[in-house]
């Protein structure tokens, strides 16, 4: 089964990114995919939905499940299958630019093919509404699919880890589902040991999945989702005082409130909202 699209490659025009083709293969365990090097010139990524699929290098040959992305380069030998008893669902696009190079490199994305989604579903969202897009036929619209590419690439970027590292176990997938909760309940006192015991962890070893599951720690995500009220609040609630919106926001003294606003918008709340309501 399949789902493709193959767009023309347009050699001058003034965006960052442009598709070359996007799909979505399931149940199709004859996919195979043997490129000599110097015979695509295109950036890949690949990322496994579900089932099994090997990539083989000179050296080696790797297993590809759920969560598994590859990365191909330009011009770089490309060797890939799905496994024969347990296909793989596996959504892929080509993508092209003229800066996409640099812009990996420096994030260090040419040191390995292999690499592991530590969340899924906003790359397989991004995947979907590009794919979607480019089922209406309508290529021309540049603008569009420029930024929906960047959407899949920057997904990919945030999320990937080297395969090589120690792949996350289930407890983490429960952290990972508890984000929501917490972002609803950050404005509330933080309560380490009650997360924990959510995620049916101790609190330290919540602390060190957390911040594997999300690169940062719990009290950075906390103090995020209630910078993030606290700045709607400054726009939309004119009549509160800055200490009403500290108070809502979690934080009981003022003080600490614009230390901690400032430290992260490099400005006081004060300043935010008189920015904004001078507009």
């Amino acid at each position: 089964m399949k789902r493709q699209r193959f767009l023309p490659t347009i050699a001058e025009q003034p965006f960052f990114i442009l598709p070359e083709s996007v799909g979505w293969y399931w149940d199709d365990p004859e996919h195979t995919v043997d490129r000599r090097e110097n015979s695509w010139n295109t950036f890949s990524i690949h990322y496994i939905v579900s089932g099994k699929g090997y990539l083989e290098t000179v050296q080696e040959t790797y297993l590809l499940e759920r969560g598994d992305a590859f990365l191909y380069f330009p011009l770089q030998r490309q060797r890939y299958y799905s496994d024969q008893e347990d296909p793989w669902s596996v959504l892929w696009i080509h993508f092209y630019g003229t800066a996409i190079n640099e812009f990996l490199i420096e994030r260090g994305f040419h040191r390995s093919h292999l690499w592991t989604l530590r969340q899924t579903k906003p790359l397989e969202q991004a995947f979907e509404e590009l794919l979607t897009e480019l089922e209406k036929e309508e290529f021309y619209h540049l603008s569009r699919m420029s930024t929906l590419t960047y959407a899949i690439l920057a997904e990919f970027v945030n999320q990937a880890v080297p395969q090589s590292a120690v792949k996350l176990p289930e407890s983490t997938d429960r952290i990972l589902q508890l984000l929501p909760r917490m972002q609803n309940e950050a404005c509330k006192p933080f309560d380490l040991p009650y997360w924990a015991q959510q995620a049916e962890v101790s609190t330290f070893y919540f602390c060190k999945l957390f911040k594997k599951a999300t690169q940062m720690t719990p009290m950075e995500f906390i103090t995020l989702c209630r910078l993030q009220k606290a700045k709607q609040w400054l726009l939309e609630k004119k009549e509160w005082t800055i200490r009403e919106i500290a108070m809502e926001a979690g934080y009981p003294s003022i003080s600490y409130f614009n230390k901690r606003f400032l430290e992260q918008e490099s400005m006081t709340p004060s300043e935010y909202r008189q920015l904004y309501w001078k507009q």
